[in-house]
């Protein structure tokens, strides 16, 4: 028997429940997509109180509900489940830096001295910081549940009028209604239209399966331990910023053949949203972890991989936050699954037993390879002190060729893995600069 709302075929309607503004904005991004696949339904409200009755009277037409925010999608699951899947915009992120700009070059508020709400303030300061500029007096209030939005008028009025800040920035477009009435400065976070097209992805995956009890929502995160980047991690490193876009990568090359979704969840974390049918598959039923081995073993890196199932994207992914903590907890290479039940299962990175071989590094060209091992060698026979730093130009010296034979050289270890471009360094010369190219030498297979 049909779910309410289900189709057959590859087109997938997407109830899009908000107030008036990001609902036109998600229409808009979901044009600019081109996805011919997605079929948008609006639901507008005025106040998020109301939001279980717009999905309510959509809910026969669509196969997923998007909320416009964790707010309006607690408020209206509170009510009782809906009889089709639903998922939200997630809040924070890039958004963070534009309401920001926008207050400063609107002459809104002073950005050093503003409240936030809803959004986590490990990820408000870290947005701070990330543009160099003081978080001490910038006050969060997060977003817990429907109740806790309930306070956020006060805490900014409250705020406002004792001089502790200038203006504030919220989510909940009645909050700003408020606010605006009552004399306080304020802009209202409006999503990315990257965070759009993600969450308009996640939508069609959830509401892609016919029957919810056949095609359980999943949600993994797969996060990079504390330290592991370095003492010297900051956006302005150029090894970090390569091993953030590596892993990506790796995750977006290992998803494709579950039709999952990738999406960044913080510094250190990425979520990859799935259905347990495609799950099933990637684990051989649920018998090893995806991920683990593969990506460790290239990009030489630890990694923490958590599990959730749950009836809601919501669910899913408070279930994967606990799995992955207890991943952390737990030294090897073990995955955990945390369901809607409370079951806790591990899944290791690899069989046990001699079936199946452990991951191991990829193979890379022997010729590129000898190459690396020659430069690093004769590097290091001329007390070269520059960080396996080359261009060009001193490859071209080492290994006595032509300077076309160099680009065509640094080119090739690039292709296999074995070194990574760097930005040109500024010149006052003329002409382009040379590309410098640090060589990878931990990438090299064991003798």
């Amino acid at each position: 028997m049909q779910q309410p709302g289900a189709r057959t075929g590859e087109e997938i309607t997407i109830g899009v429940v908000g107030a008036d503004e990001i609902v036109r904005r998600v229409m808009e991004v979901a044009r600019e997509s081109g996805n011919r696949s997605w079929r948008l339904i609006a639901a507008v409200y005025t106040d998020e109180q109301d939001a279980h009755r717009q999905a309510i009277k959509i809910a026969s037409r669509v196969d997923v509900c998007m909320f416009a925010g964790p707010l309006p999608y607690d408020v209206a699951t509170r009510h009782g489940d809906l009889p089709v899947p639903a998922t939200y915009v997630p809040i924070g992120g890039a958004s963070i830096y534009g309401t920001l700009l926008r207050g400063q070059l609107e002459g809104v508020f002073d950005p050093l001295r503003v409240s936030v709400d809803s959004v986590a303030p490990d990820d408000v300061f870290a947005a701070y910081r990330e543009i160099g500029l003081d978080p001490s007096g910038v006050h969060v209030q997060q977003y817990v549940e429907p109740e806790s939005a309930g306070h956020f008028l006060d805490f900014h009025r409250d705020l406002f009028t004792s001089g502790a800040t200038t203006g504030a920035v919220t989510t909940v477009p009645t909050v700003q209604a408020a606010l605006t009435e009552a004399g306080v400065p304020s802009l209202k976070i409006t999503p990315a239209g990257l965070t759009l097209r993600h969450a308009l992805q996640t939508a069609a995956l959830v509401g892609s399966g016919a029957k919810l009890e056949e095609s359980r929502i999943v949600t993994m995160i797969v996060r990079v331990p504390e330290g592991a980047f370095g003492s010297h991690a900051s956006p302005s490193n150029y090894w970090y910023q390569e091993t953030k876009l590596s892993l990506h990568r790796e995750l977006l090359r290992e998803a494709r053949p579950m039709d999952a979704a990738v999406l960044v969840r913080d510094e250190r974390s990425y979520l990859v949203v799935t259905t347990m049918g495609s799950l099933n598959v990637a684990t051989d039923d649920l018998s090893v972890a995806p991920f683990l081995g593969r990506i460790a073993g290239e990009l030489r890196i630890d990694l923490q991989l958590g599990i959730g199932l749950g009836r809601s994207t919501r669910e899913a992914e408070l279930n994967a936050e606990t799995a992955v903590d207890r991943a952390a907890s737990v030294p090897g290479d073990t995955a955990y699954l945390v369901g809607p039940d409370g079951t806790v299962l591990q899944l290791p990175a690899a069989r046990q037993g001699n079936t199946t071989p452990a991951p191991v590094a990829p193979v890379r060209d022997a010729k590129s390879v000898d190459v690396l091992r020659r430069l690093l060698d004769r590097l290091a026979a001329a007390d070269d002190d520059g960080g396996q730093v080359v261009d060009a130009e001193r490859v071209a010296e080492l290994l006595g060729v032509t300077l076309r034979t160099a680009r065509r050289t640094l080119n090739s270890l690039v292709d296999d893995g074995l070194a990574w471009p760097l930005p040109p360094a500024r010149s006052s010369k003329v002409g382009r600069p040379p590309r410098p190219y640090q060589l990878l030498v931990e990438k090299l297979p064991s003798a």
